[in-house]
């Protein structure tokens, strides 16, 4: 389905949502969309895409972008396989900001060695705009984009005249922590946006992978003491027991997650729910939406065999 196709829908949605308040008709909350989606509406996550960090409060689930950060996401990939990141720590917990994990003894000579990965991997900050990706683009504009919508189940932003596409830094998307240089990322450390959505960071730094499940047990951990939240040597680093790619774990250490696609129907009225707030609660129904404001849901997995 065409981008245009898909705009028109949504803006088809709008009319209808409004003529629905015009008529004092009730619209369907975010939950009743939910409880209406049929099984095909969700997706189950490549389990060769999904890393399992293991710390003492709770397993974090993240899935990775290789088409998006395809570089990135190999190094990380072979990193986790190696065990890399097993016994490492929380080393940042920013406010409002993003919480990072890594090597604490990053900058000493008793760094942990990054065996067989790259040290170092080219900045995948965008890529070139592909007609087969399917975009599901959102009515309200941006105002650090173009065009911002979904692909894939991630949040993107879109320069249709240049070409490119891009992550966006929503809360729980996940990057690689760099340098100065552009290309100084590797993958050994990565964070998570846990506040405010840190848009200025777009194209700037790669965006690898969103958390599924189990951010409260990273937005919740204590502010680091020092500058820019790093834990100080009066601070506990919460230690990360293991991180694994969920495919090499047998099927019954698993975690069964779908996720919502965001290339259906079901979708955009779940966006339409979220957009127009027409519930007693509200005063005002702002009839808009950010592309960092609408989230896709996760769940535990449907068992196969349910019929639709």
């Amino acid at each position: 389905m065409s981008s245009r196709t898909r705009t028109y829908r949504l803006s088809v949605l709008a009319l209808l949502a409004s003529l629905a308040g015009a008529s004092s008709a009730p619209a369907a909350t975010s939950a009743e969309v939910l409880d209406a989606a049929r099984p095909s509406d969700w997706r189950q996550p490549d389990a060769t895409k999904l890393l399992y960090m293991e710390l003492a409060a709770g397993r974090v689930i993240i899935e990775l972008n290789p088409v998006f950060a395809p570089a990135a996401v190999a190094n990380i990939k072979a990193l986790a396989a190696k065990g890399y990141y097993d016994g490492l720590s929380i080393i940042r917990v920013q406010d409002n900001y993003v919480t990072q994990w890594g090597d604490p003894k990053a900058d000493t000579d008793e760094a942990r060695q990054e065996v067989l990965a790259d040290k170092s991997v080219p900045a995948e900050y965008a890529k070139v705009w592909d007609k087969a990706l399917s975009f599901t683009p959102l009515p309200d504009g941006d105002v650090y984009a173009a065009e911002v919508g979904y692909i894939g189940g991630f949040p993107v932003a879109r320069d249709a005249q240049h070409k490119e596409v891009w992550l966006t830094h929503c809360y729980g998307m996940v990057g690689v922590a760099r340098g100065t240089e552009p290309d100084s990322g590797s993958g050994s450390q990565l964070y998570v946006v846990i506040g405010h959505s840190p848009r200025q960071l777009d194209r700037n730094i790669t965006l690898a992978g969103r958390v599924l499940q189990g951010m409260e047990y990273l937005s919740a951990l204590p502010r680091g003491h020092g500058t820019l939240g790093f834990y100080e040597e009066d601070q506990t680093m919460p230690r990360i027991r293991s991180v694994r790619i969920a495919a090499e774990l047998p099927a019954a250490a698993r975690t069964p997650l779908e996720v919502l696609r965001t290339d259906t129907e079901t979708f955009d009225r779940y966006v339409e729910s979220r957009r127009s707030r027409d519930l007693g609660w509200f005063v005002e129904s702002t009839d808009k939406i950010e592309v960092c404001n609408v989230g896709v849901p996760a769940r535990p997995a449907t068992p196969k065999g349910a019929a639709e």
